[in-house]
């Protein structure tokens, strides 16, 4: 069977119209309760989730990739961006520095048109002193770009895109389409998750750039998100996509078999709406921490304070294993005793709540 790029009907997406509808009103009720979470933030607030859901979106589109990048060196660049102070003048990690950078840019900048100029940009941030990748440039090679999965020497081809020579037309028609589907356009798609999940497949299916495709794509697919919204949402798609990214391949897989895109549109969509939850709980998350700080101000010492916002640095996953009398010795450089007789001092102010038991014992933020 031919990919969608070889078919006649390439480019003239369509799908099952009544299939989509159904998830107007779910879209219009989720958008509506991320807007008024958002209300309820006040500046810092703001700034504070914005960090969380910019620090999740690096994190987890470098892990569908299998990048595992420096959470550190990823907040630090990410704070950096936004004009936040960063607890670390130096950022170690160049890859957490490119991504941070990447979707930093794209969040801010969701409201232009899309340019060839500005997506080599994202491509450079990206792959910054890689000398590896030729980046901010389409792919020149001649062997075929195939995407794979699988073990070295057991690899399966998931898809074969179309040959170098034809990237820059295939980009110059995606370009065009992008910028004549947002608000105001020539052919606007007033539905932002069905203009979203096209523009991703869409993207991926002309997989312009030698490496990379898929983080930019899914920028792709968050810039159109937020432009036909009109709204800046603090959102993570890469989240909800990681959770199940098999599944996130699979449909890419099925999506690139033919221009009759129902399925990879629900998958998508439903990714999207998940994407919604995610975000509440971050906006929660915040308010949360924010009241225990208020409540508890008078009475923390400032190594109770600095374990707290260590173990809330790690976002909504918490500290793997929670915390410990070897993990608190460590990041206030205290003694057995002092760690232990502070750790119950939080349990007793109702902040920690017990974990294990005898010398398993550790303590968890209890938000309840």
């Amino acid at each position: 069977m031919k990919y969608n790029w070889e078919q006649e009907d390439w480019r003239k997406f369509t799908y099952n119209k009544d299939k989509v509808e159904v998830y107007y009103n779910v879209f219009s009720e989720k958008l509506g309760i991320a807007k008024g979470g958002l209300a309820f933030l006040d500046e810092k607030q703001h700034a504070e989730t914005l960090v969380d859901i910019l620090v999740s979106e690096a994190i987890k589109t470098s892990e569908i990739e299998g990048e595992f990048l420096s959470r550190k060196d990823v907040i630090s660049s990410i704070k950096k961006n936004i004009g936040m102070p960063s607890d670390s003048s130096t950022v170690r990690d160049i890859r957490a520095k490119g991504i941070a950078e990447m979707v930093s840019v794209v969040h801010k900048d969701y409201e232009s048109l899309l340019t060839e100029e500005k997506l080599f940009h994202w491509h450079k941030l990206m792959f910054q002193k890689n000398t590896t990748v030729k980046a901010g440039c389409w792919r020149t090679h001649q062997e075929s770009m195939q995407v794979v999965s699988g073990r070295l020497g057991r690899e399966v081809v998931r898809f074969v895109a179309p040959p170098s020579s034809s990237v820059s037309r295939e980009m110059s028609l995606f370009i065009k389409w992008f910028n004549e589907t947002a608000p105001g356009g020539k052919k606007e798609i007033k539905f932002a998750a069905l203009r979203s999940a096209i523009a991703h497949l869409y993207f991926e299916s002309i997989h312009p750039f030698e490496d990379g495709n898929g983080r930019i794509g899914r920028s792709i697919a968050e810039k159109a998100l937020l432009q036909t919204v009109g709204h800046p949402l603090l959102l993570s798609l890469s989240v909800a996509i990681e959770k199940d990214k098999n599944k996130y391949y699979e449909s890419l897989r099925v999506g690139s078999k033919s221009n009759e895109i129902t399925e990879w549109l629900k998958y998508f969509i439903e990714t999207i709406l998940d994407s919604f939850d995610n975000a509440e709980k971050i906006i929660n998350f915040t308010l949360k921490k924010t009241r225990l700080f208020d409540l508890h101000k008078d009475v923390l010492t400032a190594n109770q304070t600095l374990v707290l916002k260590k173990m809330f640095s790690k976002g909504l996953d918490g500290f793997v294993g929670g915390m410990s009398a070897k993990k608190y010795m460590k990041i206030t450089k205290v003694s057995k005793s002092t760690a232990t007789r502070e750790m119950v001092k939080l349990k007793d102010l109702g902040i920690f709540k017990t974990v294990g038991k005898g010398r398993s014992t550790s303590y968890e933020v209890d938000f309840n």
